[in-house]
Formats: C-alpha cells, sequence, structure tokens
C-alpha cells in the first residue's frame, strides 16, 4: 500500500509545534471525526520496563466508556496470552484493523477479552513501534455495530501512526526522565 496523504486537518495538527498534551488531544479529536469513530485512544509504553497507560481518550457521547489510566502501571503477566492483538503490537506486526469483533478469528483477537474490557464492535489496533519495540497503540473504535475500514482510511491511519511515533516516544521517554 503506499503513503497515504493524511487530510488537511489531521496534518495541521501533526505540523503543529504544540505541546505533545494538547497534540495528543487534538489528534484524537480529528481521528474521531476523521474515522466517525466512537472513541479512540491513545495507550502509551515504555518498552524498557514493560509499563503502559493510556494518557489520552476522546469519546464522541457521553454514554460511550472512557478508557483511561492516570498512573503508569504494570501489564498484567497474561495479557500477551489473553490479547492477541497486544501480542501483535509487542512483535511488531503490521497495525490491525478489525471490521467485527463479533465475526473476527481468534488468532486475531480474544472475542470475551475485547467485550469485558473494551466493550466495543470495530477497531483499529495502529501499532506505534520504533526499531522494533512497542512505544504505543492508537485505538479508534465503533460501538454496536460492525465497520468496513476502506483501504483509504487504512493508509491515513498507517501514515498517521508513523507520522506521530517521534512524538510518542519522546512522550513516554520524558515521563521516565
Amino acid at each position: 500500500m503506499t503513503q497515504q496523504e493524511l487530510p488537511s486537518g489531521l496534518k495541521n495538527i501533526v505540523e503543529s509545534s504544540q505541546t505533545p498534551d494538547t497534540l495528543f488531544s487534538e489528534l484524537l479529536l480529528a481521528v474521531g471525526d476523521f474515522l466517525q469513530s466512537d472513541r479512540c485512544f491513545l495507550y502509551l509504553h515504555n518498552p524498557e520496563n514493560n509499563l503502559g497507560r493510556v494518557a489520552f481518550c476522546w469519546i464522541r457521547t457521553p454514554d460511550v466508556p472512557t478508557v483511561y489510566n492516570e498512573k503508569w502501571a504494570a501489564q498484567p503477566p497474561t495479557l500477551v496470552d489473553e490479547d492477541p492483538m497486544f501480542a501483535a503490537a509487542l512483535r511488531a506486526e503490521p497495525s490491525i484493523f478489525v471490521e467485527d469483533v463479533e465475526t473476527a478469528e481468534p488468532q486475531v483477537l480474544n472475542r470475551e477479552y475485547e467485550k469485558k474490557n473494551f466493550g466495543h464492535r470495530a477497531l483499529i489496533h495502529a501499532h506505534i513501534r520504533q526499531d522494533g519495540q512497542l512505544w504505543g497503540i492508537l485505538q479508534p473504535c465503533i460501538f454496536g455495530h460492525p465497520r468496513i475500514w476502506t483501504e483509504y482510511e487504512r493508509g491515513v491511519i498507517n501514515n498517521l501512526v508513523e507520522k506521530i511515533t517521534p512524538f510518542v516516544v519522546s512522550y513516554v521517554k520524558s515521563a521516565f526522565n
């Protein structure tokens, strides 16, 4: 797939010189609008000590559950076994576009784990990687119905992840300095 040009709204946010907190907050809203998703969150991961947190979360309406962790926390030791998508992200595999949690193959996702922990029906599990290490996951999602992700949307998300990777890595590293 060729690299898809970012829509101007996303491009302007990525190219602005804002603080990371403002950049990520504005970016999640813009991704949510671009994909017409119900929720979009940014999970941050420190590969050196295996700590993570969801530092930023945008929701379209108040009835959509928020995913947020104020403090960095160790990943449960069973997470890789319970969550095939997280395991794929740690292995530096390409981002995953799930059109329907209900019909996805078990090697792609654990349906019960997704229902219990997230409640979404369709999602993008966009892996933010550098030098073979996981630094974050951008996760827009849809509730209540499946969603087909177009080739255009897939290209934009893959390009966006590439563009925000340096910001995510810098943000994570600065949290531990």
